[in-house]
């Protein structure tokens, strides 16, 4: 497809899901903060000399394994990920520092099957007009708090991101990469349409989900985006 930057895998993907109700929004930070947490394999990605990490809570909607179907109570759940770019010197994707849900079956079955920090949380998404009121709270046995408790909205018109602009860079990945507890590095590809972006505004009462990381996440952010509804497919993990 035109708006990927390599070709689709031609194996047959695994699993589809939808994202609704997506807030980006991202802190530019010193490289020397990130590159200690990266593992070896792959390299920190910087945008005008700053690595860059976003906090997006959005709600996880139809995860369904190919050839299966929709289970209520199991295929919809709240999520909140904490993310930076990285590449392996073939594919820009994105790298996970936590992914916290609502789904103690999701958080399981992520962390054996694709080598992902998915940790347990308690969390409430509710929604005003077009404003999402956002919460979380880790619960995860033996990891660190993390906290955020937020509102946020979309402020504009809906737009695709211009190729070489900020938001493109930071948005359009189109795979992620893991490690397993020997330091093996794994590549997860992701397929779906160009975002429709919109501005957006957020009002942040607590956020503490990067001081896991041992960093503090000051407000305001510098970049917001909003997308209300994606589909994606997804792929099995390939060793790098």
């Amino acid at each position: 497809m035109s708006h990927r930057p390599w070709e689709i895998p031609r194996r047959p993907w695994a699993m589809s899901m939808e994202w609704h109700k997506l807030l980006f929004a991202h802190w530019a930070v010193k490289p020397a903060l990130l590159e200690p947490l990266i593992p070896k394999g792959l390299t920190l990605e910087t945008w005008d000399g700053f690595a860059w990490l976003g906090v997006v809570p959005f709600q996880m909607r139809r995860t369904i394994p190919r050839g299966l179907f929709a289970v209520p109570g199991i295929s919809d759940f709240d999520e909140l990920n904490l993310r930076t770019y990285v590449t392996d010197g073939k594919k820009s994707g994105v790298w996970f520092f936590s992914l916290d849900a609502s789904n103690k079956i999701a958080v399981r079955a992520a962390r054996i099957g694709f080598h992902l920090p998915y940790m347990d949380a308690n969390m409430q998404v509710s929604s005003r007009g077009e404003q999402i009121l956002y919460s979380s709270s880790r619960t995860h046995k033996n990891e660190p708090a993390a906290n955020l408790e937020m509102t946020y909205q979309p402020s504009g018109a809906t737009y695709q991101s211009s190729a070489g602009s900020l938001e493109h860079w930071l948005t359009a990945r189109y795979c992620l990469y893991s490690a397993n507890k020997a330091g093996q590095v794994y590549c997860g590809e992701i397929d779906h349409l160009p975002w429709q972006l919109q501005p957006a505004t957020a009002e942040f009462s607590s956020n503490t989900v990067a001081q896991g990381i041992g960093i503090q996440l000051r407000s305001p952010p510098e970049t917001l985006h909003y997308s209300n509804q994606i589909a994606v497919k997804a792929w099995l993990l390939t060793r790098v």
